[in-house]
Order: structure tokens, then C-alpha cells, then sequence
């Protein structure tokens, strides 16, 4: 081989190289700034955050000089906190720039003076949660755009204890960048970073896959003898949902492995639209359940025995019902707004309450550690339990329901038939709409200032402005309407007894507004 040649193993994949030629292209595309646009100017950021960190198109907002940033800003924090030595916890994706991003971060903490603990693998982002609190941390930075598409990478930022970062802390840290520039950055050379004593490097994830191994009744699970697919969409989750399963004497399948950051030309979001692949090798086989996570393993979809996809709203009831049922817990739900009533339907039965806040996993994992929940999730495929992290994970919410489809003996189907056949059904819809600047300006007014709000066919009960708004029908049945806080879409979400009426009341809202899918 020539000095000048490449081993072919450290050359970018096809994958890789396509991405590259994608990002620079949109770098080229950017237009100049329009008067009233912000840009990396003195005294101005672009850096928003929304219901789940920070996130924005590789090299138009998610730059070096975004992350090392943030980062900076986020380092005089701790420095004003004189929690240097408790340091921050840093973990990263398989996304595009995740683990060279991992890196500008800890060249800036270092810079600082601060104490780093860098997962130096792509890894499931509860794994950073988990070490956040396993190492009592002040803080902790996971680099992924979670379940966005594949030009979109962002930073979640954990506190204490491993928690979502809450509105408080992302308002004042925002605020805080926006008095910085360029030259406030303090930061080491990557060779510097790479050597210094204040680094970490921490390969190994079993503290993380043991925690949840000791959770779980692996006896029972060894002997069903299941058969589970397994489907990390290109992300992060083989090795931790794998090692869990195999653990547990599962035979275990394993599609869409590979490390590719377009996540093969679909979203990294296990939603029933992108889980084709995942339905066909759990009938084809014979297994008992098939387990999609997204792009960083927070949130999870489920495939039945006989094809059918869970939606996250029913694994959610499925997994609260198996707690308090079979495993004897006592204690309270928390969902957000736009996640199943059918949850507060069991609590009732279990004469427990299902406590409601706004989207944003960081109000559900707050109001489980106010009240004792014993979980707690959103209708977008997150969940936690009483006891683990404090935030959503994937990995251990998969894993529960394999045990919880094991000690029943029966089929995953004939498990939540059992469901609907002692609580009912309710059925959501869910619409999202893309919309220009300018028409954003024009729905924000109409619905949020204006509060003009359809004609429904059902008589209306109450309505909540708290988060976007939401109206509750008498007898039961909701409708929500909100911008998300993680993509440019407006979001409606609808449940009622029936498909048929869910989709009506959607319909009616989208017909209102004049939304286009």
C-alpha cells in the first residue's frame, strides 16, 4: 500500500460520504442573512431550545462554533456553581459529527478546567442519563438529534440526578449565550484534549446494562423461550437490547445494524409508517414481539405476534397495568397532554390517580419524583418506571415488556386484548403540518391569541391553554393543538372511543385551520 492510500477500513462509507457532500451543500445554499435574521453575530445566537434540547440542520445551525457555544455557556455555569469537580458526563450517537461534536465539547470544558467523562462509543443517550447520576455529576450532554431526520443533530443537556434539563434551566442558559461571542470561548487544542488529566474515557456500558438486568425477573424470561426481532433503525440500541435479551436466554434477530447515518433513507422514529421492515421478520419468523427504537434509544415501537403494531399509548397501559397488577406496585401515572386517557382509566381501577402535564419529558419525570409515580410516558413512544432513570428510556422499556409478555403466558396480542377487554378502548389520530414563517405568524394568532377554536360536533367541556390548547369533550375524548417543540410542525392529536370519531374531530380541525399534510 502506497503512504499516500487510505486502509479501506478507515475510509467513510458511501453512507458517510453522501451525507458529507449533502452538508456541504446546504452549508453553500445558505442564503445571506435577511434583516431581522439572527446569526452567529456578536451578542446573538441561533441555539433554541425545545422540548427535548437542541436541535438544528448540520452546518447551518449545528456548528463547531454552535456547540463550542454552548458548551462555554454552559461551563461558566458550573464554574459559578464551583461544581467543576463533579464534572460533566458526555455521550453521543451514531448520527453525522456526533462524536467529532462529543469532542469540540470536551475541548471547551477542558478548556475551563472542568472534569469530563467522555462515553467514548456510540451509545444509547439513558446511558449518559444513567452515568450522569451512577457517577453523581453535575451535569451531562448527550450530542443527537434523537428520532429527527438524518441532517438534523442537536445536545440534550441532563442535570443532576441524570434529569431532562428543565424550561427554567434551558431559558436561562439561552439567554446567557446570547451575551456570548466567538471570543468567549476558552478551549484546548484536540491533541490537548485527548491527553488531559481531566478526561475520562469510559468504553464500557455495563453499570447501565447490569441495572437494568437486575431489574427484570430473568428467571421467568429464560424459561418462555421467546423469540424477539430486534430493530435499533441504524441507531444505538443493538448492543444494550441484545446483551439484555441474550442475558435472559432469548433468541434474538437483529435488522437494520448497521452504522449508517441517513438511517437508510428514513426517519430514525419507530412509528407504524417506518416499521414495515421490522412487521415482516416478526410474521415471517414466528417471534413473539418485534422492538424498534429511534436514533438514540429514548423512545420505542412495538410489533405483536401477529404483526400488529402497539402503538406507544397502549404499550404504556400495558406496562402500568403489568406493574400494579402482576408485579404488586402501588402508585400513581403521569402522561403528557397529548398522551391516552385509557392510563387514568387504569389508575382509577387500581384506586390510584394519572396525573396530567405539558409536553416535555422533563414535566413527566418532575411530577413522578413529586408524587411517587410508577411511570410515567408520552404518546411520541417515551417512558420511564419508579426506580430507573428519570427520563425515557427505550432499552429498559422494551425489555420490561418481553418480561411482561413472559409471565403471562400468553401472546402479546391476547395480552392487550385483556386490556381493552377490562378498561375499554380509545383511539388516537394524530395529524402534523408543516407551515412557512409567515404562516406560523398567522396560526399562532388565530388559535393562541385569537383563540378561534372550530364548531365540534360533540359538546365541550372545558378548554386549556396551558400548553397549545386542548379541549375536552363531555362524556370523554380530547383533541390537542400545539406547535412541536422539537420540529417545524404543527401537531393535532385526537382520541375518542372510536377511529371513525377520532378522525372526525381531526378532520375538522385540519378542515378549520386549512392544514396540509
Amino acid at each position: 500500500m502506497k503512504p499516500t492510500d487510505t486502509p479501506r477500513s478507515l475510509r467513510p462509507s458511501i453512507p458517510t460520504r453522501v451525507l458529507t457532500i449533502a452538508v456541504l451543500v446546504i452549508v453553500l445554499a445558505v442564503p445571506p442573512p435577511r434583516p431581522g435574521q439572527r446569526r452567529l453575530t456578536r451578542g446573538t445566537t441561533m441555539i433554541h431550545f425545545g422540548t427535548g434540547g437542541w436541535r438544528a440542520v448540520i452546518g447551518d445551525e449545528f456548528t463547531r462554533a454552535h456547540v463550542r457555544l454552548l458548551t462555554q455557556g454552559l461551563a461558566n455555569r458550573i464554574l459559578a456553581e464551583d461544581t467543576a469537580e463533579q464534572g460533566v458526563v458526555i455521550g453521543y450517537d451514531r448520527r453525522f459529527l456526533s462524536d467529532t461534536a462529543a469532542w469540540w465539547a470536551v475541548e471547551v470544558l477542558v478548556g475551563n478546567g472542568i472534569q469530563v467523562t467522555l462515553i467514548d462509543r456510540p451509545s444509547p443517550t439513558p446511558t449518559t442519563m444513567w452515568t450522569v447520576r451512577r457517577l453523581k455529576a453535575a451535569y451531562g450532554m448527550a450530542v443527537t438529534a434523537s428520532h429527527n431526520p438524518a441532517l438534523y443533530n442537536g445536545i440534550k443537556i441532563f442535570l443532576p440526578g441524570g434529569r431532562d434539563a428543565d424550561l427554567e434551566f434551558t431559558d436561562e442558559l439561552a439567554a446567557s449565550l446570547g451575551l456570548l461571542t466567538d471570543a468567549d470561548v476558552r478551549s484546548v487544542e484536540p491533541h490537548e484534549a485527548r491527553s488531559c488529566e481531566l478526561v475520562t474515557i469510559q468504553r464500557s456500558i455495563n453499570w447501565y446494562l447490569d441495572a437494568i438486568i437486575d431489574k427484570l425477573d430473568t428467571e421467568t424470561i429464560r424459561h418462555a423461550h421467546m423469540h424477539i426481532v430486534l430493530d435499533p433503525m441504524f441507531g444505538v440500541s443493538e448492543t444494550s437490547l441484545q446483551t439484555i435479551l441474550l442475558t435472559a436466554r432469548c433468541q434474538v434477530d437483529v435488522i437494520h445494524d448497521r452504522h449508517d447515518p441517513l438511517f437508510g433513507g428514513r426517519m430514525p422514529s419507530p412509528t407504524e409508517g417506518t416499521v414495515t421492515t421490522l412487521r415482516n421478520a416478526v410474521v415471517e419468523s414466528g417471534a413473539d414481539l418485534g422492538i424498534a427504537t429511534d436514533g438514540d434509544a429514548d423512545r420505542l415501537g412495538i410489533i405483536d405476534d401477529t404483526g400488529a403494531y402497539l402503538t406507544p399509548n397502549q404499550v404504556l397501559v400495558l406496562l402500568y397495568d403489568y406493574l400494579l397488577t402482576r408485579k404488586g406496585w402501588t402508585g400513581p401515572a403521569v402522561r403528557n397532554m397529548s398522551t391516552t386517557h385509557l392510563l387514568d382509566r387504569v389508575a382509577a381501577a387500581h384506586g390510584q390517580v394519572c396525573y396530567e402535564v405539558p409536553v416535555g419529558f422533563k414535566w413527566i419525570s418532575a411530577k413522578m419524583a413529586e408524587t411517587g409515580a410508577v411511570i410515567g410516558g408520552e404518546s411520541s413512544g417515551g417512558l420511564t418506571v419508579r426506580g430507573h432513570i428519570p427520563g425515557k428510556d427505550g432499552v429498559y422499556a422494551g425489555s420490561l415488556l418481553v418480561e411482561a409478555v413472559a409471565a403471562s403466558g400468553k401472546k402479546l396480542s391476547e395480552l392487550y386484548a385483556d386490556i381493552v377487554a377490562r378498561y375499554g378502548e380509545l383511539v388516537m389520530v394524530e395529524g402534523a403540518y408543516g407551515f412557512t414563517s409567515e404562516r406560523r405568524a398567522e396560526l399562532e394568532e388565530r388559535i393562541f391569541c385569537a383563540h378561534d377554536l372550530p364548531a365540534f360536533a360533540h359538546d365541550v367541556e372545558r378548554v386549556s391553554w396551558d400548553d397549545g390548547c386542548k379541549v375536552y369533550f363531555t362524556g370523554g375524548g380530547w383533541v390537542t393543538i400545539r406547535f412541536s417543540g422539537t420540529e417545524p410542525l404543527l401537531r393535532v392529536f385526537a382520541e375518542m372511543p372510536t377511529g371513525d370519531e377520532a378522525r372526525s374531530i381531526a378532520a375538522v380541525v385540519a378542515s378549520h385551520y386549512g392544514l396540509n399534510a
